[in-house]
Formats: structure tokens, sequence, C-alpha cells
């Protein structure tokens, strides 16, 4: 009887997992699929002044919308030993970067593995960004830099000897363009609707 009982607790809680969006290239069809999603990245765009495209582009960069995203781990003779970073859930923040989110918005509550929380986030670290760094905030290319090496890191240059790194903001900043258009149209098809 036991393991049934284990094996149904197993089950339901994989059941509540949120699964990620069934077709990511597409802004509106993420949207349509998941209305509270909408819903909190205006929310945190609105707050934070951040366009909405660029944090779906630079979640989708991080985690392609798995809640529960992590590094793999480091492996030895094909043994799992440890992860590199701390790095979790949709924004792939790091343990101290989520604590100093927490501590500086009063949100002490929030989770990297609820979508609404980690959007937040990236909103509010693009605005970091934007304060310490001068980044304009529709500077997909530069956010994600900053994002990926931190604002110290951004700072002394350390993405300038890493092309792979440019070659990844360069692919967030297209993303960011596709999804900006994207939104485009399907708010386009809205209003038309509304319209008829």
């Amino acid at each position: 009887m036991k393991p049934l009982v284990v094996f149904l607790a197993l089950f339901l809680l994989g059941g509540c997992a949120t699964l990620p969006p069934s077709n990511p290239n597409n802004l509106c069809s993420i949207f349509s699929e998941k209305e509270d999603w909408f819903d909190a990245a205006s929310q945190a765009a609105r707050r934070w002044g951040a366009p909405l495209p660029i944090l779906m582009a630079i979640i989708h960069q991080e985690s392609r919308f798995v809640e529960d995203a992590q590094p793999s781990r480091v492996r030895f003779l094909g043994i799992p030993l440890w992860r590199p970073s701390s790095a979790y859930g949709y924004g792939q923040a790091k343990d101290e970067t989520w604590d100093w989110y927490q501590t500086r918005t009063g949100n002490s509550g929030a989770d990297r593995d609820e979508f609404g929380d980690a959007v937040d986030f990236v909103a509010w670290y693009m605005h970091q960004s934007f304060l310490k760094l001068k980044i304009p905030k529709t500077d997909a290319y530069n956010h994600y830099l900053a994002y990926h090496e931190g604002q110290a890191g951004y700072a002394r240059g350390a993405w300038r000897n890493k092309p792979w790194l440019r070659g990844v903001a360069r692919k967030v900043a297209a993303q960011s363009e596709r999804y900006a258009e994207q939104m485009r149209t399907c708010q386009a098809g809205a209003m038309r609707s509304a319209g008829s």
C-alpha cells in the first residue's frame, strides 16, 4: 500500500508543475495559452519601465520558460556532481541576486519558479542596469550582457572577450524584435475582433 501512496503523491505533485508554452517563439501564442502571464508581464513592464518583448526574450533565453530550470551538473566520468551556479527558475537568478531583489523590493515571498515573480525580477534588474550602467531600456543586446555577466562584470567589460556571449546577446535582441512584431500583430488582431 505504501508504494501506491508514494506514487500517487509524486503523480499529483508532478501535475502541479507549470508546463512551458507549446510555442515559445511566438509571443501571441504564449499569451493566448497563458493569459495570466500577459497580465504579470504587462504589470512588470509598467512598474519598471522595461519593454515587455525584451523581458520575454531574456526569459526565453535563460530557461525556455521552464519554471524550475537549473544549470546542468558538472560531470566526472559520467557521474553528475555539483551545479556550477545557484541559478534557478524562469530567469535563472542566482541566490545572492534574488536575495538582493527581495530585500530591495520588499517582496520577501517572491519565488524564482513563479512566472509573475520572475518577470518582475527581470524588469527590476533591467531598471537597475539602466540606473547604474545607463543602458537604455530599449537596448536588448546590452541589457542581456549586463543580465548575464552581472552589473559589475558588465562595467568591467568581462563580456568583451566572450564572442559566444555576444552571439547569445544578438540572439536575445533578435528574439525581442520578433516578439515586438508579433505583439503588434496580435494586438491589432484583437482590436479588429473587438470592433466587429
